[in-house]
Formats: C-alpha cells, structure tokens, sequence
C-alpha cells in the first residue's frame, strides 16, 4: 500500500469527489446558459441612417443592383503580355468590337492582363469567349469579382 502512495497511482475518494462535483457544477452552468429568452438588441439610431445613405449614394452613381456592391461572376481574359502597349491596343481592338462592354486592363509584374465583361454566369463568359474566336490569340474566363450589370429603373408599359 505505501508503494502505491510513492509512485501515486493510489486515488483518494476525496480527490474524485472534486472531481465529480467540479463536473456536475459545469455542466449545471451550461444547461442554464442555453436556456431560451428573449434578445434584445440595442443598437446606435444612426446607424440606419447610415445604411440608408450608403444604398442612395449607391444609387445615384449608376442605379447598380445592391447599390454598387460587387459580386462574384466571370470575365474573359484576352490579352496577357509584358508590352504594356499592347495592352492598350488590345483593349481599343475589343472596345472597337464590342463598345458596350466594359475592359479591364490589371498589371501584375511582369504582365498586363485585359480582361472584358461582368457576367453573371459562366454560359454568358463562354457565348462571349466564342465570339471572339479568330480576333484574339488566346483567351480564358476567369471567375472574379465583377460590377454587377446596370438595372433599367423605367420599367416599359
């Protein structure tokens, strides 16, 4: 019995009632914490004017879904180069094409990058992407950000 107590692989009961207690305590104190109520939220009354002045400027500046806020979509990829006029070129060449969609030229050393079009769906990229084929070398669609497309806000009779 005392070689047990040396090398403590004797357990005291006073030890595992601690234990047990401790146990039961914690548990008591959980249950109680998830116990349903009311919430109550308290909030700062100018943050709503926030929010509304944030959805009319976003408005006023292209009536764009969601107030100006980007989403996620697809874009096609046409030009990749070091020359960053031909960066341009290739972007007045698809410009010249297609007036109404928007270029993106990105430059990440040591290459510029042009990239066209917001589009939502990855079908809209590829109908684009075919369009082009025979006016550009090589061309990707690429899954980014976008800018979400203008909405008309006159609805026709």
């Amino acid at each position: 019995m005392n070689e047990l107590k040396k090398t403590g692989l004797l357990i005291s009961n006073k030890g595992v009632r601690l234990s047990a207690i401790a146990f039961l305590l914690a548990i008591n104190f959980a249950a109680k914490a998830q116990t349903r109520g009311r919430l109550e939220i308290i909030k700062d009354p100018r943050l709503d004017s926030l929010i509304a002045r944030r959805n009319s400027i976003g408005k006023s500046r292209g009536g764009r879904a969601g107030g100006g806020i980007s989403a996620y979509g697809y874009r096609v990829q046409f030009f990749s180069g070091s020359g960053r006029k031909d960066a341009f070129n290739a972007q007045n060449k698809f410009q010249q094409l297609y007036p109404e969609i928007r270029t993106y030229i990105t430059y990440r050393e040591p290459n510029f990058k042009v990239k066209a079009g917001d589009f939502r769906t990855r079908l809209e990229a590829a109908k684009m992407m075919e369009s082009l084929r025979g006016k550009f070398i090589s061309m990707f669609i690429l899954s980014e950000k976008i800018n979400p497309p203008k909405l008309e806000t006159n609805p026709q009779p």
